[in-house]
């Protein structure tokens, strides 16, 4: 397996974990470097660093629900170098989140990984909702933290 498709199916299998709220899982397949970054969907200040523990498995296994048909990944642009690869993807899924009705919850995601002792690790990533087209007063009360 080279690494453009060894990086899609840790993408792939991921997501279908995380969304399901198997955090365990999700933990196994993402190698998370040290220095690890994350620019969560919801918004707020960037959080550093990954924590696998009794509290944040509970609170995931409580808010991802996952739906009727497994999350889907699609690579939209891959960089893939020696040590360091960016993947930009769409991670279609649907399904119950937190209290909410099953509906949407595509994901843009940006995921960037670096070879550290010959395993990929992630280093960081970037998730938005914005897989669906907004106008102008929409991304203008999102800049001013009114959506």
């Amino acid at each position: 397996m080279n690494d453009l498709e060894e990086l899609t199916r840790i993408a792939q299998e991921s997501a279908v974990a995380y969304f399901d709220g198997d955090l365990d899982t999700y933990a196994g397949l993402v190698r998370h470097a040290d220095d690890f970054s994350l620019m969560s969907p919801f918004g707020g200040p960037t959080v550093y660093g990954f924590e696998l523990s009794d509290e944040s498995r509970e609170s995931t296994r409580r808010t991802f629900q996952g739906g009727d048909a497994p999350a889907e990944v699609e690579v939209e642009a891959a960089y893939v170098g020696t040590d360091l690869a960016v993947l930009a993807v769409i991670e279609r899924q649907a399904g119950k989140v937190g209290d909410l009705p099953a509906q949407d919850w595509s994901l843009r995601v940006t995921l960037a990984f670096r070879r550290d002792a010959g395993e990929w690790r992630l280093v960081h990533r970037h998730a938005d909702t914005l897989v669906h087209p907004i106008g102008w007063d929409q991304v203008s009360a999102l800049a001013r933290g009114r959506a």
